[in-house]
């Protein structure tokens, strides 16, 4: 684990998360301090130079406290388990978390980032201050501490079960949850709420479920998204976008770069495009995928997780956001005086700049205006635009780069692979498919043992029992890349990974999937996700994933899972803030049965018109097959609808079914237009 390394230096005597730890807090009678975070977490490495650095601090630790180290992203299960108690306690989570357990691993107090000291930051009492409180009170006020403990454990334990309702919600709560959106959307910057922002992709991919069907849904996706790619969160010389906005217009960024929010954002982009059928939004989800090829890409065919905020500046201090910024003067001397004057006016390069006189990068004025400014035509100001960005990329990477999170995540892979074989079937790349096709290959060789997947891969090693979020992302990825792949190899791994899950996962009792299989360490409580935040939570993608299966298998167990499902998350998804978008459009899905769609082509044939007219449809509104004639009779041992069906004249020929029942096959591209949109 790179996040667990960066702290072996420390003077503070780690254990990491296991048995050894709290039964040495057990036979010498301590409290536990536990500290959670992630390799690219910034205020993590805030706090560890504040504190963890300190040999005062440190020598309190280790004379008080049995001090215990986890990296969220190896261990999502205490992470998750933990980060309630932090929500419950401190009103907000986030990272680093820092708890105080009994022995029995019972949290009695919970917050996150502490500054070192007393006054510090503006903070009245600092970590060293609390620490010896929080002795105090364990040692002496021992009462006090098992009082908090037991209430906290009751607080999560009623958090830990939705409450099922008689069954599946009304479609009418997709409507109440986007006229809830509308009422947060900020109009002018998109997005929803105030600063900080997050992307979010799945309140976007909730507005785009249906295409250009919402008019209203469509125009807040579309201006959130035109906004993200015009501001600083897109990075503008290198693509890709970083994990958050510190203010409401996009512009300055939390310069982390997260696997798990570009893989995402491509896939929407992507769905964007085809919604309003816009080229900008194509070119955004093809610059994020080419980054994620270039920059993240691991030995073997994975994906990296993440990059960090911090980066050394020239006299070596580490500074949040170095790499990405830039002065007037660095421009002039990368591009030259002419280039760089239309540069700094398209991206907002100024003296003052956003961060101690540096700037980030963003789409400040159109292009038109400052092209006239500096005396050039359009096509040339574009030129020159694109001429500059590359020698600026090529100058930032000389700079000491940022520290790269290099183990491959199972279920960030999995998003990253539904991501690249979307991008393959909608804008017709077939890097993008070998991308996708690699990345499956390697999750499937690497992190799947005897059926059941690890959760993350570094240095030969996997490790970690997989989470639900693995199973469910690895799996819509095996979906989608089934799409753009057509080899029947990936429905036969998605429907052997989703039999795995739904033994392991399964709340037999109350509907749902827990985060944890069966067989996992035991922890306080057994928690079942449901809040769609920065990634989706697994329980809504595995309710997407059971309509798509539903569709192409035609087996009703599916849908039987998928109504249990829905039905125990009924309070949820009624909610008014809208926790799980996501699974609200699984909830439309539903109620408005996608399309099945099968383009059959001779064996030396192609389908490319027909193809055309299945992209223009949304994705969530259809499941594609495609099939060479000869594959056919495989294909229909996996898929029975497939039965029967023929390629028609020697040409491509396309199906349009509605749960089974299938119009006329047509050779015709107008035709299937037709049939689509009927």
């Amino acid at each position: 684990s790179p996040y667990l390394l960066q702290h072996a230096h420390n003077p503070v005597d780690w254990y990491p998360w296991g048995d050894e730890a709290f039964a040495r807090a057990r036979a010498e009678d301590r409290p536990v301090l536990l500290s959670v975070g992630y390799a690219t977490c910034h205020w993590c490495h805030v706090m560890e130079r504040e504190s963890f650095e300190d040999p005062e601090i440190a020598a309190v630790l280790n004379a008080h406290f049995v001090a215990v180290k986890v990296d969220r992203e190896e261990r999502p299960d205490v992470d998750g388990v933990y980060m309630q108690a932090v929500q419950l306690l401190a009103g907000q989570g986030g990272w680093p978390m820092t708890l105080v357990l009994t022995p029995e691993r019972v949290p009695f107090f919970a917050g996150t980032y502490f500054p070192a000291r007393d006054g510090d930051r503006g903070a009245r009492f600092g970590f060293l201050s609390l620490l010896h409180r929080l002795a105090h009170l364990y040692r002496h006020e021992r009462q006090r501490v098992i009082e908090a403990a037991a209430s906290i454990s009751r607080d999560l334990g009623a958090r830990a079960r939705p409450q099922r309702a008689a069954g599946v919600p009304p479609a009418g709560v997709v409507v109440d949850a986007v006229r809830a959106l509308s009422q947060r959307f900020d109009e002018r910057w998109g997005g929803f709420d105030g600063a900080p922002k997050f992307p979010r992709p799945a309140l976007l991919d909730l507005l785009l479920r249906d295409g250009r069907g919402d008019e209203t849904a469509l125009g807040m996706a579309s201006r959130t998204l035109e906004r993200m790619a015009e501001g600083g969160v897109h990075d503008q010389v290198g693509h890709g976008f970083h994990r958050y906005s510190t203010d409401e217009r996009w512009l300055v960024p939390h310069f982390e770069k997260m696997l798990y929010d570009n893989a995402q954002l491509a896939a929407t982009y992507l769905d964007a495009a085809v919604a309003t059928g816009r080229e900008d939004f194509a070119a955004v989800a093809r610059t994020t995928l080419d980054y994620l090829a270039r920059e993240m890409t691991a030995p073997g065919g994975g994906f990296f997780s993440a990059t960090d905020a911090d980066s050394a500046a020239p006299e070596g201090e580490m500074i949040e956001g170095y790499f990405y910024t830039w002065t007037p003067d660095e421009v002039a001397r990368v591009v030259g005086d002419r280039h760089a004057a239309l540069a700094a006016g398209r991206w907002g390069i100024d003296a003052a700049g956003q961060l101690d006189g540096r700037s980030v990068p963003y789409l400040a004025r159109p292009l038109a205006s400052v092209a006239r400014e500096v005396g050039m035509s359009a096509a040339d100001a574009t030129q020159a635009m694109e001429s500059a960005r590359v020698e600026l990329y090529a100058a930032r990477a000389k700079r000491p780069a940022p520290l790269c999170d290099d183990k491959v995540g199972t279920g960030w892979n999995g998003l990253a692979i539904s991501a690249f074989a979307r991008g393959a079937l909608l804008l017709d790349e077939e890097a993008y498919r070998r991308r996708a096709m690699e990345a499956a290959t390697f999750v499937l060789g690497n992190l799947c043992r005897d059926g059941a997947l690890l959760r993350s891969f570094r240095l030969g090693r996997a490790r970690h029992a997989a989470v639900l979020d693995d199973y469910a992302f690895v799996i819509q990825g095996l979906l989608d890349l089934f799409e753009a792949d057509s080899d029947p190899r990936w429905l036969r791994e998605a429907l052997a990974l989703q039999s795995r899950q739904d033994e392991e996962f399964w709340a037999e009792v109350d509907g749902g999937y827990f985060a944890t299989s069966r067989r996992a360490e035991i922890l306080l409580l057994r928690e079942m996700p449901d809040y769609d935040g920065a990634e989706p939570s697994g329980n809504s993608v595995a309710a997407l994933n059971l309509v798509r299966l539903a569709l192409l298998i035609d087996h009703d167990s599916f849908w039987t899972r998928l109504e249990a499902l829905l039905a125990a998350f009924d309070a949820r998804l009624r909610h008014a803030e809208v926790p799980l978008p996501k699974m609200l459009v699984a909830l439309y899905a539903y109620h408005h049965r996608p399309r099945q769609v099968l383009l059959v082509r001779p064996d030396n044939g192609s389908d490319a018109s027909l193809l055309a007219e299945v992209r223009a449809m949304p994705a969530s509104r259809r499941v594609l097959v495609r099939a060479r004639e000869s594959e056919l009779a495989t294909l229909g041992d996996l898929v029975p609808w497939l039965q029967g069906k023929r390629v028609l004249a020697a040409r491509a020929t396309a199906y349009v079914c509605d749960e089974g029942r299938c119009q006329q096959p047509t050779s015709d591209a107008t035709e299937l237009r037709r049939q689509l949109r009927a």
